[in-house]
């Protein structure tokens, strides 16, 4: 019994990272394009590495300078002494930033969005892809500190490097599906350093109830062994091992660094306890004085979206707590509208939550 409950625990949450990204190439294909505003001015499209001091020492050897994009607007470069908020965009599993790039059609639907009325600012996709295709955006000595990554390293960056309004008034953080996942932990965590949080579809919020058990997924994740091992699992199989290095580090288990919820197919409880602490939605009580802070926060999913039912918890806790959030089930699935969104929903909400001069509160 104990075997099977375990099996079906690690295949009924995978099913939350599955829906996330059937096929990169396909959900570039099914994302509808807003049409390009014949208005719109050109805007800066800066490509960085950016070094992770959070990341130095990581077990599995992830990169520690890491891509990042930065889209400066029109005026960025005539407006040598204007200052900026900031949005960072969080991208989703087994894609990085540049093919994040893509999804959202950026620079497009940034020079959209400006030129249909929403405020200038910054926009900033950091890297987090992992050999194991994702960070989960969190904490672990097997993938390095991705969750301060992001929150301090890449800001910090930022700030020093270009002319932000550096203040967590000006400061705005998106992500959709894994990247939803790491908008949600990462605003809990650390609303010192933003101010206006923006989550989309997404995934891992809560751990699944029990489905029905798979030994073979268990079998195929135990023969794994090296990276090269990982990289020709298929999507289903591989998201488990992102998640085993993310919430369930082992130093003293080489060669990957990991344990997994079932070992020669017994359940190891201890672990599935780990990956449970790391559902938002189970931690989410311990932050309601940080999620207090936030000038605005809004959520959106697909009405076809194998997410939507703990989208949709998320915001009735928020909403269970008094905290004024925005939220959306629009017509679509988890990939279909996700560059539409970009420019019509998630700029123009940045553009009206975040403070443009350095002294707004």
């Amino acid at each position: 019994m104990k075997n099977s409950l375990a099996g079906a625990f690690v295949f009924s949450l995978t099913v939350s990272l599955l829906a996330m990204s059937r096929a990169p190439l396909a959900a570039q294909i099914q994302t509808e394009v807003p049409a390009v505003v014949p208005s719109a001015k050109p805007i800066t499209v800066d490509h960085i590495q950016i070094h992770g001091t959070a990341l130095e020492g990581n077990l599995e050897g992830d990169a520690v300078d890491r891509d990042a994009f930065v889209f400066l607007p029109p005026s960025y470069q005539k407006e040598k002494h204007r200052r900026y908020p900031v949005v960072y965009a969080l991208h989703g599993y087994s894609i990085g930033a540049e093919q994040w790039t893509h999804e959202i059609h950026v620079p497009q639907t940034i020079e959209g969005a400006f030129a249909q009325g929403a405020r200038e600012m910054i926009v900033v996709l950091p890297d987090s892809k992992t050999i194991h295709n994702g960070s989960m955006y969190s904490s672990s000595v097997t993938t390095g500190d991705f969750e301060n990554y992001i929150a301090h390293d890449v800001v910090a960056y930022i700030d020093a490097h270009y002319r932000t309004i550096p203040e967590r008034s000006s400061r705005g953080l998106v992500g959709h599906s894994m990247g939803g996942y790491g908008a949600t932990r990462i605003g809990m965590k650390h609303s010192d350093v933003f101010g206006s949080l923006y989550i989309m579809s997404p995934c891992c919020l809560a751990p699944r109830p029990p489905g029905p058990p798979n030994p073979e997924l268990e079998k195929t994740l135990e023969a794994v062994k090296t990276p090269e091992d990982s990289a020709k699992l298929p999507f289903f199989a591989r998201a488990q091992i992102a998640s085993a290095a993310a919430w369930s580090p082992d130093p003293k288990n080489p060669p990957l660094y990991l344990d997994l919820p079932t070992k020669n197919g017994a359940p190891q409880l201890d672990v599935l306890a780990k990956w449970a602490a790391n559902a938002p939605l189970d931690f989410i009580d311990q932050y309601i004085g940080n999620l207090r802070q936030y000038r605005a926060i809004s959520i959106d999913v697909g009405d076809q979206d194998g997410l939507r039912a703990d989208t949709t918890r998320l915001h009735e806790a928020l909403d269970k707590y008094g905290i004024a959030n925005g939220f959306e089930v629009y017509h679509g699935t988890h990939t279909s509208a996700v560059a539409d969104r970009f420019q019509n929903h998630v700029l123009p909400f940045f553009s009206k939550n975040l403070c443009a001069a350095k002294d707004c509160r």
